[in-house]
């Protein structure tokens, strides 16, 4: 025959008959669950509790045993052992009512939804991602393919740059799972040096972020070894209701990747500016390679105040006074550098500068 009366007292709140007229039905049911689901887990903590007190006492037990047996091999005094193990063997007869207890006390424990049944068989499905692609690439072919993805999604680039929700931003790249990659990336990383050069620093910051957030997607997908696209979705989700410590880290990141923009923007600029002082320099140089700039401003200050004024008797004068050598020195340079054009390139009869003709004409290239 068949025993029935175990299924006689089931617990099931979902579906009771006993209700409140003042309390939501529904809610009712839930906190009903609720309550069960945590007196269970509450049985659960207290079964594992007992196994594990259980356990160390019978470890116990075992390891007094063997140190009384080396003690009755050694000669030495058994009393404190012996004394060890009737407690503990007092301890294992007060488990062992308590074991009793529990089995009882789960025996009279009413069934429920939760533990009426066992699953007769289970199936576990795993989605698997795509693996991450792992290309070794030249620098030519890194360079080719950057030109050829900002060729055909640059505006599509920028239109992400410019986003600001989050989830504007994942719905904009899962339309557009392209530009999930390493090249957007560092197009962003671009675009925020060139807009920081132009001072457009408000805009920059915005789009640094978006950086961030692309390089943060990139790092999930190397971490896991997955394709980036399949990140997307856990990436804004998990930002989204991130806890302080992660967005902490990501603004830290962000913050940081700002200042390395300034500081590489200002490196640029000071490049360019260079670069410019030395082509201008470059078409100043006079007919022996210097630059009258230079020349002019290692001159003694008599004689520069003759190229200042373009003062040509003067310069004449000047030039009288100063000692042969000092002269020549630095009459040759002022011709070198294109300061002091003797007429017609033709030189003094004894061959050097010191001597000044009258036909000879100054020009300053400071305005």
């Amino acid at each position: 025959m068949v025993d029935y009366s175990k299924w006689k007292d089931i617990e099931i709140s979902d579906d009771e008959d006993e209700t409140h007229p003042n309390i939501d039905t529904p809610s009712l049911f839930r906190w009903r669950h609720q309550a069960r689901v945590e007196r269970m887990e509450e049985q659960e903590r207290e079964k594992r509790d007992f196994d594990r007190n259980k356990t160390e006492n019978r470890k116990k037990i075992e390891e007094t045993q063997k140190k009384l047996k080396e003690a009755e091999l050694a000669g030495g005094d058994l009393s404190e052992l012996q004394k060890a193990l009737a407690e503990l063997e007092k301890e294992a007869n007060k488990i062992k009512q308590k074991e009793d207890d529990l089995k009882k006390k789960e025996k009279l424990t009413p069934w429920n939804v939760d533990t009426i049944s066992k699953p007769g068989f289970t199936k576990t499905v795993v989605n698997t991602n795509l693996p991450r692609k792992n290309e070794e690439l030249t620098e030519e072919e890194k360079e080719e393919r950057m030109k050829e993805f900002i060729n055909q999604n640059e505006k599509l680039v920028k239109q992400f740059g410019m986003l600001r929700k989050y989830d504007d931003s994942k719905r904009f790249l899962q339309q557009h799972p392209q530009l999930v990659c390493e090249e957007t990336a560092n197009y962003l990383v671009i675009w925020c040096i060139n807009l920081e050069m132009e001072e457009k620093h408000d805009l920059m910051t915005h789009v640094a972020h978006q950086c961030i957030t692309m390089q943060y997607i990139l790092d999930i997908s190397k971490q896991l070894d997955v394709d980036p696209r399949a990140c997307v979705p856990s990436f804004y989700t998990k930002i989204q209701v991130a806890e302080t410590e992660y967005k902490d880290s990501f603004n830290d990141d962000l913050k940081s990747f700002i200042g390395r923009i300034e500081k590489r923007a200002q490196e640029k600029l000071e490049a360019a500016i260079k670069e410019v002082e030395e082509e201008e320099r470059k078409e100043r140089l006079g007919p022996g390679g210097l630059d009258p700039l230079e020349v002019l401003e290692s001159l003694p200050k008599e004689l520069r105040d003759c190229f200042d004024k373009q003062d040509i008797p003067l310069l004449q004068e000047t030039i009288a006074k100063m000692p042969q050598e000092e002269a020549v020195y630095h009459m040759k340079r002022c011709v070198d550098s294109g300061l002091w054009i003797p007429d017609g390139g033709k030189k003094s009869e004894d061959g050097n500068d010191d001597t000044v003709a009258e036909e000879a004409t100054t020009t300053s290239t400071v305005d």
